[in-house]
């Protein structure tokens, strides 16, 4: 069984993402999925206003829970095996972190739709797990979620 991981932010592209892979699922791929999130760190504003690192934690974890809760429906509804994974950091890095600590195949991930030129400028982190990941990342782009 492959195990995936579906980098998700809460947006409609990661979300055709996942819409993306349950479909493999549907063809008969047999894989388990790892359902990420990562969150940029608290900010000062936030340390110095909180002034406790146990309300930063649930507050991230908050978002997460509300962030991650239209993908966990959908895997829900498909009865597939999944995990969450909830980590804080440079996307990037973390995402390429959890590939390697949670034993993952494959990753899935939806395309950020900003054109060449606006990606160049303010970067990609499909663009760099393509570059730097140890396992296929595949970018699911949306006229071909909407396939589907």
């Amino acid at each position: 069984m492959l195990k995936i991981l579906l980098p998700f932010d809460g947006s409609e592209a990661s979300l055709n993402s996942v819409r993306h892979a349950l479909q493999l699922v549907r063809s008969g791929l047999t894989a388990s999925f790892v359902l990420a999130n990562v969150q940029t760190p608290a900010t000062l504003y936030e340390w110095i206003t909180l002034h406790d690192p146990e309300a930063i934690e649930q507050l991230s974890e908050a978002v997460a829970a509300r962030v991650l809760a239209p993908a966990e429906a959908l895997l829900n509804e498909a009865k597939v095996e999944w995990e969450p994974a909830v980590a804080n950091g440079d996307p990037g890095h973390v995402l390429a972190e959890m590939i390697e600590l949670h034993g993952v195949d494959a990753v899935i991930m939806g395309a950020r739709g900003l054109g060449a030129a606006k990606g160049l400028l303010v970067g990609s982190v499909s663009q760099w797990l393509l570059q730097h990941a140890a396992v296929p990342v595949t970018v699911v782009h949306p006229s071909a979620a909407d396939d589907d």
